[in-house]
């Protein structure tokens, strides 16, 4: 439990009786939630301002309790001294004299808690089974043709749902769908006037609507077959039964809720003078928005006539123009030609003045050849001459040669290999013996190494 104040400090603070009275106050009221309290009336007055002011006491306590008119103005039943009710109340206390009081929500008459339970029970079962879904809801048309209402004659609810429809749509026309709206046949006349409504057609929404009374007087919207009737209609139903704080299954059940008759008149009726002052707002935005989109056209054809101009002008420009071009081009022509011719003409002259000797050149060139061959002469003989010698020595060195003076070459029968020492066979190695004609082979008995 959180106090308004800390305790640790409490020790060290004095507080003023107004502080005591306000923290005890924050204190109840934060933490002792709204609850229902039972108990005779007595002392009952009415002051007024609309306050109702009253003890509830049982056999061995009493309290004090007020029921302020903006709560109260929805009782529609007669409280009297000795009168046994159950209230929905807050607990708090009335500062300027720190009295413990009870500030009362709502009451009923004792002995409709069983009422609320099957009304509870009925809650649960419909809740469960999707008749409260917003999906399952159906829409409501913004501009109905025609409105059905179902209700009792010749009661205030009907006067005032039809005074509300004339005042603010009183072209939109209303059929009424009499029936009961209290008793053991309201259930079933009720059910009737829907299922007629649907089959006629006639109507694009329909207003079930009743004034205030107890809750006994409104049971007849608790019942369960006028909930599936509700629930099952194929035109959009709006609720508008009892007062602002009153709630029953067909609240939760139709496609909307009015808190009042006139709520559900208000809710389906549009008011023709805000409709209106609402096309009038639209028609000026319209308005508005047409000049401003003519203005911009108007800007932008200006800015294209600006920018247009006559084919036969156009043209004529593009021809000074290209006369223009056509002059420059040729100046620039001329003058490259007329720098080139000048160049040529240097060229000429230089050509003239420093141009080569060519009889002196071509005894030049006489001499250089004759010099050329002499050269090549020589040094082809000193070729021919290297080339002879080398000849010769390569004679001198053929082994061919060697071997025609007696001598021979000796391998190794078995590999092949040269044998230039007797260190290089063993007894019993083959050789072969290559002569200058021919050769032989021979099988080694003995070896001198002398």
């Amino acid at each position: 439990m959180n106090l308004p104040y800390s305790l640790e400090n409490s020790t060290s603070r004095i507080l003023t009786v107004s502080e005591l009275n306000r923290n005890t106050k924050q204190l109840l009221e934060q933490n002792i939630p709204l609850l229902w309290v039972q108990g005779e009336i007595s002392n009952l007055k009415r002051y007024p301002s609309g306050h109702w002011y009253f003890s509830l006491k049982d056999s061995a306590a009493q309290i004090r309790c007020v029921f302020f008119n903006h709560k109260n103005y929805a009782i529609d039943w007669q409280l009297k001294d000795g009168m046994h009710i159950e209230a929905l109340v807050l607990v708090t206390i009335y500062e300027p004299r720190g009295d413990y009081q009870l500030n009362i929500e709502t009451i009923r008459q004792a002995g409709l808690g069983k009422l609320y339970e099957a009304f509870e029970r009925l809650k649960s079962k419909l809740e469960n089974a999707g008749l409260f879904r917003a999906e399952n809801k159906k829409t409501l048309s913004n501009f109905p043709k025609q409105v059905g209402v179902i209700t009792s004659p010749n009661t205030a609810a009907l006067r005032d749902v039809i005074a509300t429809m004339q005042r603010r749509t009183p072209s939109l026309p209303i059929i009424i769908y009499p029936t009961l709206v209290q008793g053991k046949m309201a259930a079933t006349e009720i059910v009737n006037a829907i299922e007629t409504a649907c089959q006629r057609k006639e109507c694009d929404v329909l207003i079930l609507c009743r004034g205030g009374g107890s809750i006994e007087d409104l049971w007849v919207f608790n019942e369960e077959i006028v909930a599936l009737a509700i629930a099952n209609s194929s035109i959009p139903i709006v609720s508008g039964i009892g007062h602002e704080t009153d709630f029953t299954i067909a609240d939760f059940v139709a496609d909307r809720r009015a808190p009042t008759p006139t709520g559900a008149a208000e809710l389906i009726g549009q008011d023709h003078s805000e409709l209106n002052h609402h096309l009038k707002k639209l028609f000026n935005h319209l308005n508005h928005s047409v000049l401003r989109q003519i203005e911009r056209i108007m800007q932008k054809v200006d800015t294209f006539s600006y920018r247009l101009v006559y084919p036969g002008n156009k043209i004529q420009r593009q021809a000074i123009r290209l006369h223009y071009l056509t002059k420059q081009l040729n100046n620039i022509s001329r003058h490259a030609i007329e720098k080139r011719v000048w160049k040529l003409n240097q060229f000429k002259k230089y050509l003239l003045t420093n141009g080569p000797n060519i009889s002196q050149t071509l005894t030049h060139t006489a001499k250089l050849a004759m010099s050329l061959n002499s050269g090549f002469s020589r040094y082809t003989e000193l070729r021919l001459h290297h080339i002879k010698s080398l000849d010769l020595l390569l004679a001198q060195l053929n082994p061919q040669l060697v071997l025609k003076r007696g001598y021979s070459i000796t391998y190794n029968a078995s590999d092949g290999t040269l044998i230039h020492h007797s260190k290089q066979i063993k007894p019993g190695d083959n050789i072969q013996v290559k002569f200058a004609h021919g050769s032989c082979e021979a099988h080694i008995k003995k070896i001198n190494n002398v």
